[in-house]
């Protein structure tokens, strides 16, 4: 396998950029894309991913991962195979950094409920929401709303795994969400293309992620066990290894070596993967990857099947574990009572919302905006909002407290 050191002709160009909806002035030490990286970290809707759920709710244990450390691992490996590529480093991190921006509070628990009660008003999508955080609800700059970042980060943010819509216009996977439809129409981000290489770097960057971290945390959580993960593949070979390696290893030593083993198996994969396909296709350029109408940066068929039957096993043993279930439906509740309480009464919303209801002249602008302000709640602010407006007890979801938090 070549690593490459120097930027490939099919690199986005920070230099080439096409630009930001609202101009500004050319920074003097730092690349356009480096400005999007830095303004993603230091956004609120950054921060508040600290206390969001990534399968654990958040206050479950200290050691399982959050919205925040997943998008901080999911950055590590873009960059890192991008920088392998000769990829553009900087344009790759920042779109993994934002690309959860949208997630509701409880992860995609709370997205199905949120999706289910924005049905009528236009939708829900974390990928479309992100894009409304970063283009609309930030709100620091004096000139502007949102983050104004390049065009580059918000095509790969809106779509960075795959194109939204066909050639035609149409939708590619039904109605597309009313966020990413408005932001379009302002700023057209060529929703019926592929996106950049750093973009499909950061799509595949966050399945390494989780494929990788979900294991530790449901070894951890207790919901199974290492001699589960023997029976299957890349995971039963990986611990073979070590075992070899290493004969009675301390357990836990033996864990981490053997999914470092499960990482660095679906790195290379998609490493080779890639310079195969970005070799025979010969991109000239960054534009020239859009246009090839296929994801150029993705697992062999072979790891895919092999991390089919990996992720199956996860639904069956993690996801829809019974305590998580259980979980699921509290949350469930928490969720739909919240924006059904605040579109019924808007006068709950605190004032800097209230605000946005003026602009707000029918009932789908006004779900929007109830909408923005319950996804934008961190687990922990939605349970006590739910118990200081519903009169519920925040304290019953510690029913559900895995064993094995450490």
């Amino acid at each position: 396998m070549t690593v490459t050191t120097s930027p490939a002709p099919f690199a986005a160009d920070p230099a080439k950029s096409r630009g930001r909806l609202h101009p500004e002035r050319i920074s003097t030490f730092r690349t356009e894309f480096q400005r999007d990286r830095d303004r993603i970290i230091h956004s609120s809707a950054f921060r508040r991913l600290k206390h969001k759920t990534q399968v654990f709710i958040e206050h479950e244990g200290d050691y399982y991962r959050t919205r925040l450390t997943h998008s901080i691992e999911v950055a590590q490996v873009a960059r890192s195979l991008a920088a392998a590529l000769g990829l553009n480093t900087d344009l790759a991190e920042a779109i993994a950094l934002a690309h959860d921006l949208g997630h509701t509070p409880f992860g995609h628990t709370g997205e199905e409920a949120m999706a289910e009660l924005m049905a009528p008003y236009g939708g829900f999508d974390h990928n479309a929401q992100a894009l409304r955080i970063v283009t609309r609800l930030e709100r620091h700059y004096a000139e502007f709303d949102g983050l104004n970042l390049t065009w580059e980060t918000l095509e790969g943010i809106a779509k960075h795994n795959g194109p939204q819509v066909l050639p035609d216009g149409s939708p590619r996977k039904g109605p597309l969400p009313a966020a990413l439809v408005d932001y379009n129409a302002r700023h057209d981000l060529g929703l019926h293309t592929h996106a950049s290489a750093e973009a499909q770097v950061a799509a595949i960057a966050d399945d390494v992620a989780y494929n990788h971290h979900d294991l530790h945390d449901g070894l951890r959580s207790g919901l199974f066990t290492e001699d589960d993960l023997i029976a299957l593949p890349i995971t039963g070979p990986a611990f073979a290894e070590v075992d070899a390696l290493y004969p009675g290893l301390e357990p836990m030593r033996r864990r981490h070596e053997a999914l470092r083993r499960v990482f660095g198996a679906m790195v290379e994969d998609v490493l080779a993967v890639a310079q195969h396909r970005l070799q025979a296709a010969e991109p000239e350029d960054a534009d020239a990857v859009r246009a090839l109408g296929v994801t150029i940066i993705r697992f062999s068929d072979r790891l895919f099947r092999e991390l089919k039957v990996i992720r199956q096993f996860l639904f069956r043993r993690m996801y829809r574990a019974p305590k998580v279930v259980a979980m699921r439906a509290e949350v469930t509740e928490v969720v739909r009572d919240l924006f059904a309480l605040y579109l019924d009464d808007p006068g709950l919303l605190p004032a800097e919302w209230r605000a946005d209801l003026a602009a707000a002249g029918n009932e789908a602008a006004l779900a929007r905006v109830v909408a923005d302000y319950v996804a934008g709640m961190t687990d922990r602010f939605a349970l006590q909002e739910h118990a200081r407006l519903l009169g519920s007890d925040a304290a019953r979801f510690t029913r559900y407290i895995v064993s094995g938090q450490g």
